[in-house]
């Protein structure tokens, strides 16, 4: 049965109460075209400090890169290292199959594109059996290697970014909305039904919505702290955010009183710089026509952002050195044209097939 707010969560294996050793813990991995990451993502499973039992359930998609043969050389290397076929390739779907192909107490879900740290799994769970949260997460550190990466890292990290959310920025330890990946109490996971195959992006925080509509908690730890690979290519990291901002559209249509005034911040500076810029046009026209050119006043929007631009990148981005700082100026206003764009498709159903964003 689900935890409700002011009753006494079920004693899990480990808890103080329970009388039982550490429970055993089961890391959940969807999988598709990650050769480049996919052994880094799993030796950090293997490096666990954590002395409870654990196994590592990989759902793989059809990959083209060589990333299956990867995992089965992983297997015969290490029984605990189990996969499991997803045909679709597509998140929601790998996470289920993956859940459903293990039994274990405590449910880890990795992202392939992270690295956990060595205390993760130990803290994560000593998180769970202290405030009986039915899922607990903490911080995306995004790490980058090239410059461009490396400008993508500190986007996700300042506040100018991604909206200064506490799993990409930190905070206080407590309740929160929604936390990065997230280690789970498989009893209330399965009660709230897993997550919607139906939602290609933004899956976690829809599952984490419903558990909160059962009165369970969700637990932001700083203290977990994940790597996490940025995309490495403008293109990649536009089909990332495009995907992400059309499913937190279609989302915020779904559950229209549950959803934040930062979410709508993207789509309405897009809005006010594209009809800026536009009635700066047309305020060229009027100079020209030697008319009073009053819709010059629309290019204050288009300047207001750029001066945005110009200040972040002085901030944030500079003093990592110049080329980083010449990638931000292009980083930045990609996430938030492409999140923005996504989001007024995505609230406003103008996409024919939203299946089709996955983000990859």
């Amino acid at each position: 049965m689900a935890q409700h707010l002011g009753s006494a969560p079920a004693p899990m294996p480990g808890d103080p109460d329970s009388g039982q050793a550490l429970p055993a813990v089961s890391y959940v991995m969807p999988v598709l075209n990650e050769a480049a990451h996919i052994a880094a993502a799993v030796a950090s499973l293997t490096a666990q400090d954590y002395s409870g039992d654990f196994e590592i359930m990989l759902a793989l998609g059809p990959s083209t890169d060589g990333t299956t043969e990867l995992v089965e050389a992983m297997s015969a290397a290490d029984p605990r290292v189990r996969s499991v076929e997803n045909p679709l390739g597509t998140t929601p779907e790998g996470l289920n199959l993956a859940i459903q192909a293990t039994s274990n107490p405590v449910v880890i879900r990795v992202d392939a594109h992270s690295a956990l740290p060595t205390d993760y799994a130990r803290i994560a769970v000593e998180t769970l059996q202290r405030t009986g949260a039915a899922n607990v997460g903490g911080v995306m550190d995004a790490v980058g290697v090239t410059p461009f990466e490396q400008a993508v890292a500190l986007v996700y990290g300042s506040k100018f970014g991604l909206g200064g959310t506490p799993h990409h920025v930190g905070g206080q330890e407590g309740p929160a909305e929604t936390v990065y990946l997230g280690v789970f109490r498989r009893d209330r996971l399965e009660a709230a039904g897993l997550f919607d195959e139906g939602v290609r992006r933004g899956q976690d925080w829809e599952l984490n919505r419903r558990l909160r509509t059962m009165g369970e908690t969700i637990w932001f730890n700083p203290a977990l702290k994940v790597t996490y690979r940025p995309r490495s290519t403008l293109r990649q990291l536009a089909r990332q955010f495009l995907s992400t901002g059309l499913w937190r559209g279609e989302l915020a249509r779904r559950n229209p009183t549950q959803n934040s005034i930062r979410y709508y911040v993207p789509p309405v500076m897009v809005l006010s710089v594209v009809v800026g810029f536009v009635l700066g046009l047309f305020g060229v026209g009027q100079a020209i026509a030697k008319n009073p050119p009053w819709l010059l006043l629309g290019l204050f929007a288009p300047l207001f952002y750029l001066g945005f631009l110009v200040f972040a990148t002085v901030t944030v981005a500079l003093p990592h050195g110049l080329r980083t700082a010449l990638q931000f100026l292009v980083v930045l206003p990609c996430i938030h044209f492409c999140w923005g764009i996504g989001f007024f498709f995505g609230v406003a159903k103008l996409t024919s097939n939203i299946q089709a964003y996955t983000g990859r």
